[in-house]
């Protein structure tokens, strides 16, 4: 039996997070009117779909602890690590916008150049540009 990875035809081909919400209307009017997202759809008033150049991220109407929030945030536990290209003018759009930076642009060590903003339910979204 082989340890490495498998070889198939089959490939991934997307991935979409799913996150928790409080309140579903309020998370939506933030990654349309905040992060640029466009709103995919809402099935019952409980799920949504939001995307922004062909990537999604779904949000489900059902609260997670105050606590664990905290956690997350207070570490910088990354709920999505976003690879774009042109991160200085995402961040001059974002910043117009009004979403919630977090960590300000910067260079980091990796090879790289991101920042980070939070959404109203304490999700932390880095959005980052490889420079090596």
């Amino acid at each position: 039996m082989s340890d490495g990875p498998v070889r198939s035809v089959a490939r991934i081909t997307g991935i979409v997070p799913q996150f928790l919400v409080d309140d579903l209307d309020r998370s939506i009017a933030y990654y349309r009117n905040k992060l640029g997202f466009d709103l995919d759809f809402i099935y019952e008033s409980f799920y949504a779909s939001v995307s922004r150049d062909g990537f999604a991220i779904h949000l489900k109407d059902a609260p997670k602890l105050a606590a664990e929030r905290a956690h997350r945030k207070q570490h910088e536990h990354l709920d999505a690590h976003i690879v774009v290209s042109g991160v200085r003018e995402l961040f001059s759009e974002l910043q117009g916008r009004g979403a919630h930076v977090t960590k300000p642009l910067e260079e980091r060590p990796w090879s790289s150049v991101d920042f980070y903003v939070d959404d109203p339910d304490g999700y932390i979204l880095c959005f980052s540009e490889l420079t090596g």
